[in-house]
């Protein structure tokens, strides 16, 4: 639906549980103080066109929408404002809403409220979306953004510098009238954290997210490595003006050091602090590293830079994490490379849905890896027989503030080691597999 319409129309498409888009062709204009946004169209007298006067002004239609990608969540999409998208045709006179700003490309019009402040669904419901949403216009599109949010934009800056040529505008909060040839009012999503490349133009897939991720944090990582390397020459600088005797020996240890280091397979473990952290974490440290891996430990934050986040992970050959929101940092891991998911008691299809089928799609190996009761914390709290332990679904239909209360917010995690080192050995073998693979076709 909506895929052509002409010129003085709007079209809505409401067939998905997810989201609605509505597309506004003409002269379209906004206007904050209403909340609304109008497309005018005249009527033509003598080959010439007049605009209206208010009085005079003929509304043909009006929609309204809440622009976010949550639809079926009444209680999430009631916080969302809505918009009132009106279709007017102007009588003799002058138009209602003059331009104060006039922009010769389309807008794309959605809201960064919701449960935006949730990686999970910054990228679910916001970027990602807004890639489907926008990718095909290359830049030459505005967006626009109801229950804007400065530290978001800060946030997602060099994605969105990707996907726009344009600074974005904050509909409520620029009282200006902005006027277009066309908008976009809402974002499409496909399914979680994906691209069907079925439903995109040109066939676009993750794997094209995926590029315009390198592209959008490349040029700030090549920054760091800079910074990085120049503060290591000055270190050692220093040290060698202390010992200048030792220049040779130096040298050679710095050398010893890199090689060792980049003969190895990367793990990350990317840790909790507070519910579903594994509380052992320092053991599994060690096991890692006398499996021969690398180890990394990232404990990400809302203040964290995601252009460090996604450096540590794109040269990570193996992630290990806990089920919950900042899984979604695979989407920074290289299509080839490793999830090792740990799903706690209750959180089995969550799991499954949220982040094992998506990182399938991805193009990683995906390795779940279900607790049993004695590996959760809720197995000193119940009895052996009690559901919470037996029978998670069964907890679950419930409904959602007991899984919350209990699973989410209530379990924490000691890793069986002996068991859990199984799918250590088979991520580490994979990738060394992997290595000589490669060291083999560039010695041929």
């Amino acid at each position: 639906m909506c895929s052509s319409i002409s010129n003085g129309t709007i079209c809505c498409d409401r067939s998905s549980i997810r989201s609605d888009i509505c597309i506004m062709k003409g002269d379209v204009r906004t206007h904050p103080a209403s909340s609304s946004v109008f497309l005018y169209f005249s009527r033509e007298t003598n080959g010439l066109v007049n605009y209206g006067k208010e009085e005079g002004d003929e509304e043909l239609r009006h929609e309204k929408i809440r622009p976010y990608t949550r639809k079926w969540e009444t209680s999430v999409m009631d916080a969302i404002g809505e918009l009132g998208l009106s279709a007017k045709r102007v009588n003799y006179g002058i138009i209602r809403h003059h331009c104060d700003v006039w922009h010769d490309v389309p807008a794309v019009f959605f809201s960064t409220g919701g449960y935006t402040g949730n990686v999970y669904h910054e990228f679910n419901d916001g970027i990602l979306p807004l890639y489907i949403t926008s990718q095909h216009f290359n830049g030459k599109v505005v967006f626009v953004i109801t229950e804007y949010h400065k530290w978001w934009i800060l946030k997602y800056g060099d994605v969105l510098s990707q996907l726009s040529d344009y600074p974005a505008i904050d509909f409520n909060g620029d009282k200006r009238t902005h006027c277009f040839p066309e908008a976009i009012v809402g974002l499409r999503i496909h399914d979680e954290l994906t691209v069907d490349s079925s439903l995109m133009e040109g066939n676009k897939s993750i794997s094209d997210f995926r590029n315009l991720l390198d592209q959008a944090y490349w040029p700030r990582i090549r920054g760091l490595i800079q910074d990085e390397e120049r503060e290591a020459q000055e270190k050692l600088k220093r040290k060698l003006s202390l010992f200048p005797t030792s220049l040779e020996t130096s040298i050679k240890m710095e050398k010893e050091v890199q090689e060792d280091r980049s003969e190895k397979p990367k793990l990350l473990i990317l840790s909790r602090n507070g519910s579903r952290a594994i509380v052992n974490e320092n053991l599994l440290v060690k096991m890692a590293e006398e499996i021969g891996f690398e180890v990394t430990v990232l404990r990400p934050d809302p203040t964290t830079e995601l252009a460090r986040i996604y450096r540590t992970l794109n040269s990570s050959h193996v992630m290990v994490g806990v089920h919950g929101a900042a899984m979604t940092h695979f989407l920074f891991m290289r299509p080839g490379s490793v999830l090792i998911q740990v799903i706690p008691l209750g959180t089995v299809w969550a799991a499954e849905t949220y982040f094992g089928e998506p990182a399938r799609k991805f193009g990683l190996k995906y390795i779940g890896y279900e607790i049993v009761p004695k590996e959760s914390s809720l197995y000193d709290k119940y009895e052996e027989n009690d559901p919470v332990l037996k029978d998670p679904n069964s907890v679950n239909k419930k409904g959602w503030q007991y899984t919350k209360n209990i699973y989410l917010e209530g379990q924490n995690v000691r890793l069986d080691l002996s068991r859990f080192r199984k799918r250590l050995v088979r991520a580490y073998y994979y990738n060394i597999a992997k290595m000589i693979g490669r060291v083999h076709l560039q010695s041929q």
